[in-house]
C-alpha cells in the first residue's frame, strides 16, 4: 500500500515536470537563447556604383588685395569701413605726406628755373654758333686774324658745355620730381578692382610701416571653397567634376559647384590632397571668408559589377566578409572589396556571385551554427 502511494506521486509529479519542460524547450527554441536569430536577407544583385569623395573645406577668395604704404607713416584718414563695396580706382584713404607737398613745391621751382636757365644758354650757344660761322667766312677773305678765329671757337665750345649741364641739370631734377611724384602717389591708398572691404585694420592717427596692411578687399565674385580630400580615396579625382557644397551656415541648402583645380602640393603631415571647388551660383547672402563647408565631389559612374549594402561586411578572424546562406545554412564567405559609394553600396570583385543570398542585418552576432529567422525588417533599423 505505501509503494502503490509512492508510486503515484512519482508519476504524478512526472506528469506535472514533462509538459513543463516541454513548455521549457520550446520557449527556449522559439525566444529564449536557443531561439531563431532574425535577420534580413538580400541577393547580390549586379549594379553600377557611382563613387564620390567627402571633404571638409574653407570659403575663400580667390582674388584678394591688401593695400598698404610703401613707405612708413601715419595714417591720415580712411573713408570706407568693413562691408562697404568699392569701384576701381577709388580712393580709400591718404598718409600724412609731413614735408613731401612742399618738397614737391620746391622741386617744381626747380625744374622751373633750370628750364629757363636752359633756354638761355641755348640762346647764348646760337649766338657763338653764329659768330663763329660769320668769323670763319672773315677770316676766308683774310680781313680777320686765325686768333680771332679761335677765339670765338673756343666761346662757342663754352656755350655747348653750359648747355649740357644744365640739360643735365633739368634731367635729374625732373627724374627727382617724378620720383617725388610717385613716393606722394603712393601715400594714396587706392582700390585696385572692384572689391567688398574685408579688413580694415588701422585708423586714422595710427602710425603704420611699410608693407603693413590698412584695408583688404576681396572680390566677392571670386568666392571659392578650399577642399581637404583624404588621399587614400582621391584616386580619380580630377578638374571639371560636379561637386556640391553645404554650408555651416545653410546647412539645409546643397549649392552646385564643379572642381576647378587640384592643387599640385598635398599636405604631407595631414596626408590630405588640397583641390579649389567653384560655386556654379554664389550663395545669397554671401558666406565669410573662412566658413567652414561640406563638399561632395561625383566621380564618374564604374562598370556593373556585384554589389551589397556596407552594412553587410562583417570582420571575423582578421577577414572581412559577409555571412551567406548557402541550402538554409550559415557560411562566412571571404570577400575582396572595390570601390563604396555615399550610399552605402560597395563593389565586391572577389567572393559572390549575382543572386548569392546574404544577411544584411541581425539581431545579434551570427556563427555557423546559428539558426537564422528572415524578416522583412528588423525595429529600429532604417532599410
Amino acid at each position: 500500500m505505501k509503494l502503490f502511494r509512492l508510486q503515484s506521486r512519482t508519476w504524478a509529479l512526472v506528469a506535472v515536470l514533462l509538459p513543463l519542460s516541454a513548455l521549457f524547450i520550446y520557449v527556449a527554441m522559439r525566444s529564449g537563447p536557443l531561439a531563431p536569430v532574425p535577420v534580413t536577407l538580400i541577393k547580390v544583385a549586379s549594379g553600377s556604383v557611382s563613387p564620390a569623395l567627402f571633404g571638409i573645406g574653407t570659403v575663400e577668395a580667390r582674388y584678394s588685395y591688401k593695400i598698404g604704404p610703401t613707405v612708413s607713416g601715419r595714417l591720415k584718414y580712411l573713408n570706407v569701413q568693413v562691408g562697404e563695396q568699392v569701384k576701381a580706382g577709388q580712393l580709400l584713404g591718404e598718409m600724412d605726406p609731413v614735408d613731401l607737398d612742399a618738397r614737391l613745391v620746391a622741386q617744381d621751382a626747380a625744374l622751373k628755373r633750370a628750364r629757363a636757365q636752359y633756354l638761355e644758354a641755348r640762346a647764348r650757344e646760337s649766338f657763338a654758333r653764329s659768330q663763329a660761322v660769320r668769323y670763319e667766312k672773315l677770316l676766308s677773305d683774310h680781313t680777320i686774324s686765325e686768333e680771332i678765329v679761335t677765339t670765338k671757337k673756343h666761346e662757342l665750345r663754352l656755350a655747348e658745355a653750359a648747355l649740357s649741364v644744365i640739360h643735365e641739370d633739368i634731367s635729374r631734377i625732373s627724374a627727382e620730381f617724378d620720383a617725388m611724384q610717385a613716393q606722394r602717389n603712393n601715400l594714396r591708398l587706392v582700390a585696385p578692382a572692384d572689391g567688398l572691404v574685408a579688413l580694415r585694420s588701422a585708423d586714422p592717427g595710427t602710425t603704420v610701416v611699410a608693407g603693413q596692411v590698412v584695408v583688404e578687399l576681396i572680390d566677392v565674385k571670386s568666392l571659392w571653397v578650399n577642399v581637404r580630400f583624404n588621399q587614400t580615396h582621391s584616386s580619380g579625382l580630377k578638374a571639371s567634376l560636379s561637386a556640391e557644397i553645404v554650408l555651416r551656415s545653410h546647412a539645409n541648402q546643397n549649392y552646385p559647384g564643379s572642381v576647378v583645380r587640384i592643387e599640385p602640393m598635398a599636405d604631407q603631415v595631414t596626408e590630405e590632397t588640397l583641390a579649389k571647388v567653384d560655386f556654379a551660383q554664389l550663395p545669397d547672402p554671401l558666406p565669410p571668408l573662412g566658413e567652414l563647408a561640406e563638399v561632395t565631389v561625383t566621380l564618374p559612374s564604374l562598370p556593373p559589377a556585384p554589389v551589397i549594402p556596407n552594412a553587410a561586411i562583417q570582420r571575423k578572424d582578421g577577414q572581412l566578409g559577409v555571412w551567406q546562406v548557402v541550402d538554409g545554412n550559415l557560411q562566412f564567405t571571404p570577400v575582396i572589396l572595390g570601390t563604396a559609394s555615399l550610399d552605402g553600396q560597395v563593389q565586391v570583385k572577389e567572393g559572390l556571385e549575382v543572386g548569392d543570398q546574404i544577411v544584411v542585418y541581425s539581431t545579434k552576432a551570427l556563427s555557423r551554427r546559428s539558426r537564422i529567422n528572415p524578416v522583412d525588417r528588423l525595429p529600429g533599423v532604417k532599410t
